[in-house]
């Protein structure tokens, strides 16, 4: 076994990934303090080819040297807004029919293994505060809540831990759409 090089991999160009076919989710980012965080979740949207993330309150906007650290150019290449609330932000997405389905744990939440999206409908993630998670506000205008099942003796996962898993798993339900 030969671990292989990054010219060998057959990735796309960031002109490319631009002009490609995207998944129909766009990942909120509900008051995400850590750039690193921010950063790794640029370059898991790259991976899997989200349609576009929106920035909101006080999270952190590219250019920035410690979003750039985890992101390796993820943030050249996936779409990016900035929005002032994550409210504003779910209200664009409802406006536009888009699914909104908040990442976290609540009453009646859909548990990720039997969480599937509709194909045709789009649909937005939103992932919170690495303490306070999704505001209530937020939650109260989405659609449902997806939860990620765990089994030890912590309440929650690292944000950009979350958003992998999360995103992986749309990805594995819905690829085939882009591949």
């Amino acid at each position: 076994m030969r671990k292989l090089l990054n010219e060998e991999l057959g990735r796309l160009t960031t002109e490319e990934f631009r002009n490609a076919e995207k998944l129909p989710v766009i990942v909120v980012l509900d008051n995400v303090r850590s750039l690193n965080n921010i950063g790794s979740i640029f370059r898991t949207c790259d991976a899997f080819r989200m349609e576009e993330i929106y920035l909101c309150g006080i999270t952190a906007t590219p250019p920035h040297k410690e979003i750039h650290k985890t992101a390796l150019g993820a943030t050249e290449s996936v779409a990016w807004k900035y929005y002032k609330t994550s409210i504003e932000a779910v209200a664009s997405l409802k406006k536009r029919n888009y699914r909104v389905f908040a990442v976290e744990q609540t009453e009646g939440s859909i548990s990720l293994e039997h969480f599937t999206p509709e194909p045709g409908i789009p649909c937005g993630l939103v992932f919170g505060h690495e303490v306070r998670g999704v505001s209530q506000e937020v939650i109260n205008m989405c659609d449902a809540a997806i939860e990620i099942p765990q089994f030890g003796t912590k309440h929650s996962l690292n944000i950009a831990v979350s958003a992998g898993i999360v995103i992986w798993e749309i990805y594995k339900k819905l690829g085939k759409l882009i591949d």
